[in-house]
């Protein structure tokens, strides 16, 4: 499976709200798993936030089912790249330009020097960068703006393994508007935010699940002139059990029968946790 890290923020008035999150899934189905809420004015996360997220992620999924860690220009540093590498899991971060090459020769160079033109990309295989070996990629995209990457994750695929982090920016796109609005939350207290994110995260994953079962099945969504999809796996899903409310709705519809079977999993899986939370 693959994690993305990412961060979103926005404010109620006084009130700054500021998520690190943890998404997990594996193609386009990514649903988060766990966050921690930043009490630092909208600051960016440190090392020691992100390896505590992931800490708990390993401990939930165990390492063996991590494939790849994906994560955005702020999640850098010496730190962070070497608790990543000592722990065995394969990464593709992207990284500010004005972070170095070093070679093995002890040459440092900056990105900018590397005299590429737009639509140009150099490949590294084996060079440091924060006092950390890997691979680098980088593509200049215009005149002193480039992407630049870092992982440990296969030198030949890493543009397309960092395209895989978009699905991070739609799950927040998904939660903070389109039917969930997580954004819209007149909250202060902390320890209930946590709580209204824990459940909208719910409703999230449970929308995907249900819109991902009727796209492959008998309900799949219509695609636009353009050849895109004319709502996201998350919106059909709220769509189709928006339609179940309906009084004409019968209990033998096949998609009713599958909402009643995931709703009383995730009964009993919530029962079991509090029965495990008692019991400890």
């Amino acid at each position: 499976m693959r994690l993305c890290l990412d961060r979103t923020e926005w404010d109620f008035g006084q009130c700054q709200v500021n998520i690190l999150l943890v998404t997990v899934g594996t193609g386009e189905v990514h649903v988060p798993l766990y966050w921690h809420l930043l009490d630092n004015r909208s600051g960016n996360s440190n090392a020691a936030d992100r390896i505590a997220v992931l800490e708990k992620c390993l401990a939930l999924l165990g390492k063996d089912r991590i494939g790849l860690v994906v994560g955005d220009r702020e999640f850098v540093g010496h730190a962070w790249f070497k608790w990543l590498k000592d722990n065995g899991l394969n990464f593709v971060m992207r990284l500010p330009k004005h972070h170095c090459l070093t070679h093995a020769d002890g040459r440092r160079q900056a990105v900018a020097d590397l005299g590429l033109v737009p639509g140009q990309v150099r490949r590294f295989a084996h060079v440091q960068v924060d006092g950390v070996w890997g691979q680098v990629w980088v593509k200049a995209v215009a005149a002193d703006a480039f992407v630049f990457l870092f992982a440990t994750a296969g030198l030949n695929h890493l543009e397309q393994l960092y395209a895989k982090r978009w699905t991070i920016e739609q799950c927040f796109q998904n939660l903070k508007g389109r039917g969930f609005n997580l954004e819209a939350t007149h909250l202060r207290c902390f320890q209930k935010l946590r709580k209204l994110v824990a459940l909208v995260s719910l409703a999230y994953a449970f929308c995907l699940g249900v819109g991902a079962a009727a796209h492959g099945g008998r309900q799949p969504i219509a695609r636009k002139n353009h050849g895109y999809r004319a709502a996201s796996l998350s919106r059909h899903g709220l769509n189709l059990l928006r339609q179940l409310a309906r009084p004409l709705t019968l209990p033998e519809d096949p998609l009713a029968r599958l909402v009643e079977t995931l709703l009383n999993w995730i009964t009993r899986q919530l029962a079991k946790n509090q029965l495990l939370k008692i019991v400890g």
